[in-house]
C-alpha cells in the first residue's frame, strides 16, 4: 500500500558489515543507534546478526522495550526524565545523564529494583545540547555517582554535530579524555566506556592531519550505517550504499493548471506566505503524501526531471512538464530521502513499511 518506505535488507546488512569492520579497526566498541527507524523489527534483524555490535542505542524507550530479547546492550541515549527513571532502569542497561537530581532517582529505582544500573555522564564541548558544561560540576557529579549504592559509572560521553553543528576534531574530543584520566586517576578506577560521539566522527577515521584520540573507545552510529555518509562533511562513504532506502509515492492528479494562484494571496495552512514564481501553464501533479508524513524538504526525486513545487498536510505537488517518461494517474514516483524525510517517514502511521533482499 502506498505511500511507503522500501527498504533493501541486503544493502543495510553491507552497511552495516562494512562499517563495523572499519570501526572495529581502530578498536572501538559501537553502539547502532535505533531510532531514525522507530527500532523497525525487519531491520533489528539485520543489526543482531552483526555480532561486533555491541550496544543498542535509542531515545525511546517504547523501541528499547520492543528489542528485549536481545542479547546486545541496551542503552537510553536520550538525557533521562525524571518521570521515566523506573522504566529507563528495567530496560536499559545503560543511561546518559547530565543532571544530579535525576541520577539520586535513578539511583532509588535501581534500590528497589535491586539492579546495578549503568550510567554515563555527558559532556558538552560547544555544541550546546546536552551535558555538563564545566569540567568542575562533572567532576563534582563523577564523585557522587561514585559514592552510589546502585548505579556504576560506566564513563562519558559527548554530543556533537546535533544542534550547534559543532564538528569532531582531536582537540576537542581530547578534553573527554582529559576528564576520564582525572577521574581515573582520582578514583583508581578505570572507565569502561568514553562515547567520543556519532557517526560525525568517523572523518577521524579517515584524516591524515587528525585522530580519534587514545582514550575514546566507542562511537554512536546510526546515519553512517543507514545512509553511507558521514555527517560532519555529509561526504559519502567509499564502500557502502547511500540508496538503502527509498519512498514510493502515487500519483492520484495529472492536469495542467496555472503555476500562479489566482486571487488575493494569504497565508497557506502553515501560517506560512508563499513565493511563487509564474512560468505559465505546467503539468501538475497532486501526490499522495504529505507533510503530516515526510519531511518534504528532505526527498528527492530519482526522476530528476521531476521538480517539486510544494505540499501540503496531505498532497505534494511536484511538476511533470519536463518529465522523461510518460506518467499517469496511478503511477508510483520514486524518492531518495535524507535523515530528516527517514525520520519522519519511519515515525508516521500512515506510511508502510516494505522490504526487499535483493
Amino acid at each position: 500500500m502506498n505511500p511507503k518506505i522500501v527498504v533493501n535488507l541486503k544493502k543495510l546488512e553491507t552497511n552495516l558489515r562494512f562499517l563495523t569492520d572499519k570501526i572495529k579497526a581502530h578498536d572501538l566498541s559501537i553502539m547502532a543507534i535505533t531510532k531514525v527507524h522507530c527500532a523497525d523489527p525487519q531491520m533489528i534483524q539485520v543489526f543482531e546478526q552483526v555480532t561486533d555490535i555491541e550496544y543498542f542505542g535509542d531515545s525511546r524507550l517504547e523501541n528499547l522495550k520492543s528489542y528485549q530479547d536481545s542479547a546486545k546492550k541496551k542503552a537510553l541515549i536520550r538525557i533521562v526524565m525524571p518521570s521515566e527513571v523506573t522504566d529507563t532502569v528495567r530496560y536499559a542497561d545503560l543511561s546518559f545523564h547530565s543532571e544530579l537530581k535525576t541520577l539520586q532517582l535513578i539511583n532509588e529505582a535501581a534500590e528497589k529494583q535491586n539492579k546495578i544500573h549503568g550510567v554515563l555522564l555527558m559532556f558538552d564541548l560547544g555544541d550546546l545540547r546536552e551535558g555538563f558544561f564545566e569540567e568542575e560540576s562533572l567532576l563534582q557529579a563523577a564523585d557522587e555517582v561514585l559514592a552510589m549504592s546502585h548505579v556504576n559509572l560506566v564513563g562519558l560521553g559527548t554530543n556533537l554535530m546535533c544542534y550547534g553543528g559543532v564538528i569532531p576534531s582531536e582537540e576537542n574530543l581530547a578534553r573527554l579524555v582529559a576528564l576520564k584520566e582525572q577521574i581515573e586517576s582520582k578514583h583508581g578506577i578505570a572507565l569502561e566506556m568514553i562515547s567520543g560521539g556519532n557517526s560525525s566522527s568517523l572523518h577521524l577515521l579517515e584524516d591524515d592531519q587528525q585522530q580519534v584520540p587514545e582514550g575514546i573507545t566507542n562511537l554512536r552510529i546510526g546515519e553512517a550505517y543507514l545512509l553511507g555518509r558521514e555527517t560532519a562533511f555529509q561526504g559519502d562513504i567509499v564502500g557502502t550504499y547511500q540508496d538503502v532506502f527509498t519512498l514510493e509515492v502515487e500519483i492520484v492528479e495529472l492536469k495542467e493548471k496555472p503555476s500562479y494562484p489566482i486571487g488575493q494571496l494569504g497565508p497557506d495552512a502553515f501560517g506560512n506566505k508563499p513565493v511563487f514564481e509564474d512560468k505559465g501553464i505546467r503539468l501538475r501533479g497532486v501526490l499522495a503524501i504529505g507533510r503530516q508524513d515526510v519531511d518534504i524538504t528532505n526527498i528527492y526525486p530519482l526522476d530528476t526531471s521531476l521538480e517539486i513545487v510544494g505540499a501540503s498536510s496531505d498532497h505534494l505537488i511536484v511538476d511533470f512538464t519536463d518529465a522523461d517518461g510518460d506518467y499517469k494517474v496511478g503511477d508510483v514516483v520514486a524518492f531518495n530521502v535524507e535523515y530528516g524525510a527517514l525520520l519522519s517517514a519511519f515515525t508516521s502511521k500512515y506510511v508502510t513499511k516494505a522490504y526487499r533482499r535483493e
